[in-house]
C-alpha cells in the first residue's frame, strides 16, 4: 500500500489521492518505503540543485549564495526572486532576452497584483535558465541553442545524472521550461539526493554540490517562495533541504543521516504532496515536537467553505522497511 492522502469535507471524504515514496542511502540501499519505490516519472525541478551545480562547475566567475539559491529555485516570480536572477545574468554579461524560458505572469497573487505583465523572467525556472546560460557564455558554447539535448551543457546535466543515479541510461524528454528532463524509478531519484546529503558521492561535483545544498539551506525563502511547501519545510526544519517539482513530487535531503527521500503523488495533484512529506518524516522520526507544530499547516492544509475551514487533507502512510 502506497501513502494516501484523504480529502474531507464537513465530515465527508471527497477525494483520496495515493502516493508512492522512496528512502534511499547514499549507497544506494533502501532504507523505506510505501507503494512502488521503482514507478517511473521524470525528475521534473526536483532536478535543479544538481543543474545548478553543473552549471556552476562551468562558470568562470564567483557568484553569491543567493544567486545559486536562485539557480536551485522554482520561484515564485516575487521582485525579491527576479532581483536576483537579474543580477545574475549581469554578472555574466547577459540580459533577460537571453533567457528561452516561456513568458509568465507571476505566480504569485501579491507580485500579480501589482504587475501581471508576462516576462520570461517570471518563470519559475528562469533562475536555472540564467545559470545554464552563464555557464554557457563562460565556455564559449553557443547561447541560442542551449535548451537543446546535444548542447554541451545539456550534455554536461545528462552525464551527471547518470553518474548520480548509477543508470547506464535515463528517459529523456522535454521538460515544461524547454530543456531536457530526466526519467528514472522514484528511489533513484531519492538517490540523487542522498548523494547531495553526502557530496562526497558525488565524485567531481562535490565541491559544487555542497554550495548547491548550502545556498538552500541558507536561503529558503529563494528556493519557492511565500506559502510554498519547499520553502515551509526548510524554514521550519532547517536540517533538511527539498525542492518540489511539477506532476506533485518532491525530493528532500536529510544531510544528518545521509538520506534522500522522493515522494511522488501518482495523479499529480500537488495538493496532496505536504501532507505525504510531513507524515513520511515524521514516521522516520526526522521532525521534532516544535517543526511538526510548524508544520500543521503543511500536514493538514484546510479545505475551505465559505472562507472558513470545513475540512482538511489527512495523509495515512505505512512504511515498509528492508
Amino acid at each position: 500500500m502506497g501513502a494516501v492522502i484523504r480529502v474531507a469535507r464537513s465530515r465527508l471524504q471527497e477525494s483520496v489521492h495515493e502516493a508512492d515514496v522512496a528512502v534511499v542511502s547514499a549507497e544506494g540501499d533502501l532504507v523505506a518505503s510505501a507503494g512502488d519505490p521503482d514507478r517511473m516519472l521524470f525528475a521534473r525541478s526536483s532536478m535543479k540543485p544538481l543543474q545548478a551545480a553543473v552549471s556552476l562547475s562551468l562558470m568562470a566567475f564567483d557568484h553569491t549564495d543567493e544567486q545559486l539559491a536562485l539557480m536551485c529555485a522554482s520561484h515564485s516570480s516575487e521582485p525579491v526572486h527576479l532581483a536576483v536572477v537579474r543580477s545574475l545574468l549581469a554578472r555574466a554579461g547577459l540580459s533577460e532576452d537571453d533567457l528561452q524560458c516561456p513568458p509568465q505572469r507571476p505566480w504569485d497573487d501579491t507580485t500579480l497584483a501589482a504587475d501581471p505583465t508576462m516576462r520570461r523572467i517570471n518563470s519559475d525556472c528562469s533562475g536555472k535558465h540564467a545559470g545554464m546560460l552563464a555557464a554557457s557564455a563562460a565556455q564559449g558554447w553557443p547561447l541560442d541553442t542551449y535548451r537543446e539535448p546535444g548542447h554541451p551543457v545539456q550534455q554536461a546535466v545528462l552525464e551527471a545524472v547518470l553518474s548520480a543515479t548509477g543508470l547506464g541510461q535515463v528517459h529523456v524528454g522535454v521538460d515544461g521550461c524547454g530543456v531536457p528532463v530526466h526519467g528514472m524509478p522514484l528511489r533513484r531519484m531519492a538517490l540523487i539526493y542522498a548523494r547531495l546529503a553526502r557530496p562526497e558521492r558525488l565524485g567531481d561535483l562535490e565541491p559544487f554540490g555542497r554550495r548547491a545544498v548550502g545556498a538552500m539551506r541558507a536561503h529558503p525563502y529563494l528556493v519557492a517562495g511565500r506559502g510554498r511547501v519547499g520553502t515551509l519545510l526548510m524554514q521550519a526544519a532547517p536540517h533538511l533541504v527539498a525542492k518540489g517539482g511539477a506532476e506533485a513530487l518532491m525530493s528532500v535531503s536529510v544531510p544528518d543521516h545521509g538520506w534522500g527521500m522522493a515522494v511522488k503523488v501518482r495523479d499529480g495533484g500537488f495538493r496532496a504532496v505536504g501532507p505525504a512529506v510531513v507524515a513520511v518524516l515524521g514516521g522516520l522520526s526526522l521532525l521534532d515536537p516544535s517543526q511538526r507544530l510548524a508544520l500543521e499547516e503543511v500536514a493538514r492544509p484546510p479545505v475551505l467553505g465559505g472562507g472558513r475551514r470545513v475540512g482538511e487533507l489527512i495523509a495515512e502512510v505505512s512504511l515498509e522497511r528492508p
